[in-house]
């Protein structure tokens, strides 16, 4: 997601960039505080088994609620402190960025969800059928379900929830994305109905869906905070300021929110599962320097810039006790461009760009191996990824070839370039201003980078008002390449902030979408994948590697996963 995405998820990508996972919450969990955290990649992510595109599809795992009476008592309590930022919104059916949505995923669930080893679990729903010929989809409610003030959630509230979510009125940005494949969802989108033939509700536990065609991943997607059930009571007293006082059915509720000050969470003691651990979590929103406000004990887990890297992992520096490894995430950083716009609607400009960047020359020299040269879209272990794209790299000769061929060769009729990034002032992101460096120095183009405050950039980027966009991430919302290579390149997706159209491209991932062989869906993404690099629709710039955190020795259970998961209700403080 910027999702971002959550999704998923876009991510401000900082300078010093092990900061990613706590600023912007991607990032996961280690269930040790002192021990190595492992990468945690979702069944089937590798070249080697892609019989699993998209993980948990056939089965209904047992996830009963087991640590409860006395484990429970003696974890109980405490407060957790991190950093974090404002968000553009707490509304689950609006959000598309990582920032929001590590939030939301612990106030708001739905009828599925990804655990932590990134499977795909019953949450509200009890279980769920689907029909022999994929398109119906049954589920049937936990008993006894009930929101955080105590009232009932039924079947109804579903139904009422995702066509809230498609309403117009509601301006989310990713309806149809997420819940568009549901019969009658789109025609809501357009304004043409209020009410989703497709959303069926059978009785007060059961709610039957069907969808326009059989489509894998649809129950990952399902995951996805714009699935998530709301109450109407709560949505409708509270107006445009409800989310002020939500009504949710995470582990935690919302206790306090103070704009560029803290957000508190405390238990949500009507959690229809395992009640969390944590009294309260208490986010600090008002900034400062992590590594400091850790050293102080003003938070209790910090990810590690480069200027600290030495230090903690010296084994006579106390600090090196609390530090713990970060598995990459299932994320891209990039610089997108407008294809509709000029200059970037001409591929051999686009292309004379990417080839014009000495990725492995940053990410040695800069970032201190830190990050990955990217030069395909799916993420190293994600699910679909093989390998075998063949990228556009560092060739000034063959840049500056292309570049005399295109049709923006004369930098006297060349349009002005602007990169809009997020932020607020100060230095703008470290990876764009070499990347424009880079630009001028072997090509002689000029860009001029623009920093605006992150609600606005997400707000421009779904409009599609940039020309290119940089400073950004995307974060995997579920494991399946759909959510990359669709949502994101498919002419028609919402996702596709920078236009970009290829019928090749269409028909592939459409073709993918239905196809029930899962090799031949990874075979197709590949050749979309493919065709989206050549075309070069983006310059990728990095994937994360292993990167380092420092968490509190009373912290237990902090896992980190590459993909945004409600995780904190798992969390304990040791004495």
């Amino acid at each position: 997601m910027i999702r971002n995405h959550i999704h998923p998820r876009l991510i401000p990508f900082l300078a010093g960039i092990a900061l990613v996972a706590f600023v912007a919450c991607s990032g996961g969990e280690s269930s040790s505080p002192v021990a190595q955290a492992t990468a945690t990649s979702a069944p089937g992510a590798t070249a080697a088994s892609n019989d699993r595109v998209a993980p948990g599809l056939r089965e209904t795992p047992d996830t009963s609620d087991v640590q409860i009476g006395e484990s429970f008592n003696e974890r109980a309590g405490g407060v957790f402190r991190r950093l974090w930022s404002d968000p553009p919104t707490l509304d689950p059916h609006q959000v598309t960025d990582t920032t929001s949505a590590g939030l939301i995923v612990e106030l708001f669930s739905g009828l599925a969800k990804l655990n932590q080893d990134l499977e795909i679990v019953p949450d509200l729903a009890e279980s769920w059928e689907q029909s022999n010929d994929g398109k119906t989809w049954t589920f049937t409610l936990r008993e006894g379900l009930i929101f955080s003030d105590g009232t009932p959630i039924t079947a109804a509230d579903f139904k009422w929830s995702w066509e809230r979510a498609a309403n117009p009125d509601t301006e989310s940005t990713v309806a149809d994305v997420y819940l568009g494949d549901i019969v009658g969802i789109n025609e809501i989108v357009e304004g043409d109905a209020t009410s989703a033939g497709g959303i069926v509700v059978i009785d007060d536990r059961t709610l039957q869906v069907t969808i326009d065609a059989p489509k894998p991943y649809f129950i990952a997607k399902l995951t996805y905070p714009t699935a998530f059930v709301l109450s109407q009571a709560n949505v409708e007293a509270g107006g445009d300021n409800w989310t002020d006082t939500p009504v949710g059915t995470g582990a935690f509720k919302l206790d306090e929110y103070r704009v560029g000050e803290r957000i508190v969470f405390s238990r949500n003691e009507n959690y229809n599962g395992r009640k969390a651990y944590l009294d309260r979590v208490l986010f600090n929103l008002a900034g400062g320097i992590a590594m400091a406000m850790y050293e102080t004990d003003e938070i209790d887990i910090t990810g590690v810039g480069l200027a600290d890297l030495e230090r903690v992992q010296d084994p006579t520096e106390a600090l090196n006790a609390d530090l713990v490894n970060i598995p990459p995430g299932f994320s891209i950083s990039y610089v997108g461009f407008n294809t509709s716009k000029p200059p970037f609607d001409d591929p051999k400009f686009r292309q004379a760009l990417n080839m014009a960047v000495d990725k492995q020359l940053i990410a040695e020299s800069v970032y201190a191996g830190l990050v990955t040269p990217a030069y395909g879209i799916l993420p190293p272990e994600f699910p679909g990824y093989t390998g075998d794209i063949d990228g556009l790299v560092y060739d000034p000769d063959g840049a500056r070839a292309l570049l005399a061929e295109s049709d923006y060769a004369d930098p006297e009729s060349r349009p002005r370039i602007t990169i809009t990034i997020p932020g607020t002032g100060g230095s703008p992101s470290l990876d764009v201003e070499i990347v424009a460096d880079m630009w001028k120095t072997e090509l002689g183009v000029e860009a001029e980078i623009q920093q605006v405050e992150w609600a606005t950039y997400l707000q421009d980027l779904n409009r599609e008002r940039l020309q290119a966009f940089g400073g950004l991430g995307w974060e995997a919302d579920y494991p399946d390449p759909q959510d990359f290579l669709d949502i994101l390149f498919h002419s028609e997706s919402p996702g596709n902030h920078g236009q970009y159209s290829n019928p090749e491209v269409d028909d592939l991932v459409e073709r993918a979408r239905t196809e029930a062989d899962p090799q031949l869906r990874v075979d197709l993404y590949q050749q979309a994948e493919q065709a989206i690099i050549s075309d070069a629709a983006w310059l990728p710039l990095w994937f994360d590697t292993e990167s380092k955190a420092l968490v509190k020795p009373h912290v237990e259970n902090y896992r980190y996963t590459p993909i945004i998961v409600p995780k904190l209700g798992e969390v304990f403080l040791s004495n």
